[in-house]
């Protein structure tokens, strides 16, 4: 068998669009994962018990059900039920990044639970109010001790990007499917989207590890 990747000269401007969605839709899922991982996971640690019972059949469920049946679900039936389309694009980020975001609560919880409980005692009695001392006193450890599986999940959202294209959202895979079924070399292009995704993942999770051995000694408590 011969490798032929000549075809990636007239095709690699529609594959770089690919590319540049694949990477708008990582940034904007992530975003929203962590800002709903956030919230979720302080809520869940603080926010008494009622409100940790509610909150984690949103955990659970992210973390039991298949992205890619969230994103169908989010696709076609989402729109249903609230009487407003979706473009696959907006359907992909609130997939992926609703998804995420349980990962992250969870994650989120665990950080600021492994916090000393004498932080907080002694943060109340320096006379600050409890989002006071969970903002400046808890949080910033439980963030540093959180960075290693910070790391391996957004490397991990990058590659789920990727099953965004079964609802036709126009990234890499999506577009390296095109391009295989217009120049018949699927051994090529899938090649080159397999290496495509690694250079878009590792400096991710290899950044992250290299921030946190930087700045693992602020986490001690």
């Amino acid at each position: 068998m011969t490798f032929d990747f000549t075809f990636l000269l007239g095709s690699w401007r529609f594959l770089l669009g690919g590319v540049l969605v694949t990477i708008g839709l990582s940034l904007a899922s992530i975003a929203v994962g962590l800002a709903v991982g956030l919230v979720v996971g302080i809520l869940r640690t603080y926010g008494g018990r009622v409100l940790d019972a509610v909150l984690s059949l949103y955990v659970d469920t992210m973390r039991s059900i298949p992205l890619l049946v969230i994103l169908v679900w989010v696709f076609f039936a989402l729109p249903l039920v609230t009487g407003r389309s979706l473009t696959p694009i907006a359907a992909g980020i609130i997939g992926l990044g609703l998804h995420l975001g349980g990962f992250v609560a969870e994650l989120v919880r665990a950080g600021l639970t492994s916090v000393r409980p004498g932080q907080m005692r002694a943060a109340l009695a320096l006379g600050m109010s409890l989002p006071q001392a969970i903002r400046l006193v808890i949080l910033p450890q439980a963030l540093i001790r959180m960075l290693p599986n910070f790391g391996s999940l957004l490397a991990i959202t990058i590659k789920d990007s990727a099953i965004a294209s079964v609802i036709a959202v126009p990234e890499l895979l999506h577009t390296s499917q095109v391009v295989v079924g217009k120049t018949y070399r699927p051994v090529e292009m899938f090649t080159v989207a397999l290496v495509v995704y690694f250079l878009l993942s590792w400096p991710v999770a290899r950044g992250i590890d290299h921030l946190y051995r930087r700045v693992a000694h602020l986490g001690a408590s």
